[in-house]
């Protein structure tokens, strides 16, 4: 690790099969945590290139557990992290209303490292029993159209970094990652990121897949539709802005989406707003990111069709409904 550091910090970069190398051994527990850190903080200093993100992400890939869904299409809606907002966990709460209205949904997700709470702080909260067994998940999937994976029971390297991320307690280039790398492969994609630079890298990275995606970035800072500010929007088939009032029928505050100062209070948060008691605000930053997620499947018109489909999986009690079950079967 000693040469890759001085080779790094002489300002160079590492080609894709450097990259996947170096995330091998780290997986592999070659490197102490002190040198894992300064890694780590290489590329807090500068930008990580698509070749390093490329092979960090094969790394991943290879080592990762392998899911089996039994062949259905899944959808995931997932946020780089690392905004800084602490928001309330809107891209959960949309996979369950995505739930709702009857596609199925791999939730790749994590303990939040730079923020309160993450996916995986959550639904533990909940109630939901992490595991990486195929036939649990698949069943998960066909009763409750959802299942979650908790990415450091399918990534080793997840786990073996997953301290030092939470010590460091900044984003890091794992935040980039988890999107890239959820084990069950999902056939359609809602990725929230942080920043336009990252927003250009991913539509790079995703459009050779051949498979739908839809980028997300509010353009006041938020790696989701936060309907505070217009968002940016790329596709697989091009890309625009659009307005609060277009997404959401309403602009809201950042008040109106805080998260919460713990894990309990994010579950609190989240129970509320599933049940379908949570301020109009609240509901509509979730409706929001739904539709968007909806809308990615190809299975709706236009954008207020899978609106209106949103709306009524959350009215009518059925992304709850998708919750329940969920827990049930743990």
């Amino acid at each position: 690790m000693k040469k890759i550091l001085e080779y790094l910090f002489g300002h160079k970069t590492l080609s894709r099969e450097q990259a996947k190398e170096i995330l091998t051994n780290i997986s592999k527990g070659m490197y102490n945590d002190h040198e894992v850190t300064a890694f780590i903080t290489v590329f807090l200093m500068r930008s990580i290139t698509i070749q390093e993100l490329e092979g960090f992400r094969d790394a991943l890939l290879e080592l990762c557990v392998k899911v089996d869904l039994g062949g259905h299409k899944t959808l995931d809606i997932v946020g780089t992290g690392g905004d800084g907002k602490n928001t309330f966990n809107v891209s959960t709460l949309s996979c369950f209303i995505v739930a709702g209205a009857g596609h199925k949904v791999a939730k790749h997700g994590n303990y939040g490292a730079s923020s309160i709470s993450g996916a995986s702080n959550v639904m533990e909260q909940l109630g939901y029993k992490f595991k990486n067994n195929s036939e649990q998940l698949k069943r998960e999937v066909e009763e409750a159209n959802i299942c979650f994976l908790h990415a450091p029971m399918f990534h080793p390297a997840l786990k073996t970094v997953g301290p030092i991320r939470k010590n460091i307690g900044l984003r890091t280039f794992f935040n980039m990652l988890g999107p890239l790398v959820n084990p069950a492969a999902p056939a359609y994609q809602l990725i929230g990121v942080y920043n336009l630079e990252m927003a250009r890298i991913y539509n790079y990275m995703l459009q050779p897949t051949g498979k739908a995606f839809s980028i997300i970035h509010s353009l006041d800072g938020y790696d989701e539709i936060s309907l505070t500010s217009d968002t940016k929007v790329i596709t697989n088939k091009g890309e625009y802005i659009m307005t609060p009032e277009q997404l959401g029928k309403r602009s809201v505050t950042p008040q109106d989406i805080y998260g919460g100062n713990t894990p309990e209070e994010a579950a609190k948060i989240f129970s509320t707003v599933i049940k379908g008691e949570g301020t109009w605000a609240q509901s509509a930053v979730v409706l929001a990111n739904s539709a968007m997620a909806l809308h990615c499947t190809g299975a709706y018109a236009s954008y207020d069709d899978a609106y209106h489909a949103a709306v009524d999986s959350l009215d009518s009690g059925k992304a709850y409904e998708a919750l329940k079950k969920l827990i049930a079967l743990n």
